[in-house]
């Protein structure tokens, strides 16, 4: 039976690691065509390689999300080259580790720029496109912190609260013109995405958390990502035990917030 992904074009940013490139190639074994972004080109090239589509079929888009003109000049290009985009996975982000107190205003101003105003600054340049081609799908990765504040997290926990409320107006507002919307919702992955946090001071953090290493392999976490945008849920929760605490925290807030005041942030 042929995917529902077969024959569309797919846009994802972040593409070059994490879940960003396990969703290019599970997405062209699907029959996508894709447009892939991040900032490291060399990467993105041996990406396109890898997922064994022409030139054609792959596009290889590098873009920094935390550079509002470049996005909306990026956007331009992109779609003067590919007839439609039928799913836009804004997927590109950084993480924190770091206090409140020891963290700089700039980096949270940094992190808000490139997992907030990025994401909807894309979506608002390619939104018309959707509208006038009869819908799209725009799917967007937040976070279980998403959902609640934790130790270490303060402005990564304010980026991803903030997708969603955004997110989920544009849901409401645009449903009639054929948009949807689904939020990623994921728990500890096996991913890069701890080396690759900036800590208060703007630094690289550079090391694998312990409860990362212990996470949901990458490749059945977008198994279900891609199961669940194509069901058209507006959520999908992804991770092992800790994908659990957002319902602990929507049921029983007294007992989340006891425990989330033990556990080891990283």
């Amino acid at each position: 039976m042929a995917s529902v992904y077969s024959g569309k074009w797919v846009w994802i940013t972040g593409a070059s690691s994490g879940i960003g490139r396990e969703l290019a190639l599970q997405l062209a074994r699907r029959g996508a065509h894709l447009v892939l972004s991040s900032r490291n080109r060399e990467k993105l090239v041996a990406l396109q390689q890898e997922t064994g589509l022409t030139e054609e079929q792959c596009l290889v888009v590098p873009l920094d999300v935390s550079d509002g003109t470049a996005v909306v000049r990026v956007a331009g290009e992109v779609l003067e080259r590919v007839p439609r985009v039928d799913y836009l996975f804004n997927n590109a982000g950084v993480s924190q580790r770091g206090l409140i107190r020891e963290t700089k205003v700039e980096v949270d101003r940094m992190i808000m720029e490139i997992n907030y105003f990025g994401a909807i600054t894309l979506t608002k340049a390619v939104l018309p496109r959707m509208i006038e081609q009869g819908g799209g799908h725009v799917v967007v990765t937040s976070s279980i912190v998403g959902k609640f504040g934790f130790p270490m997290r303060s402005a990564y926990a304010a980026s991803k609260h903030a997708l969603h409320g955004f997110f989920e107006t544009l849901l409401v507002e645009e449903k009639e013109h054929g948009i949807r919307v689904t939020l990623l919702v994921p728990g500890h992955i096996v991913t890069d995405v701890s080396y690759n946090a900036i800590t208060g001071s703007g630094e690289r953090y550079g090391k694998m958390d312990p409860g990362q290493a212990r996470g949901m392999t990458v490749e059945k976490a977008v198994k279900k990502i891609l199961h669940g945008v194509e069901k058209e849920k507006r959520e999908v929760v992804v991770g092992k035990a800790d994908a659990w605490s957002v319902y602990l925290k929507k049921y029983f807030p007294g007992l989340f917030f006891r425990l989330a005041g033990k556990v080891n942030p990283v």
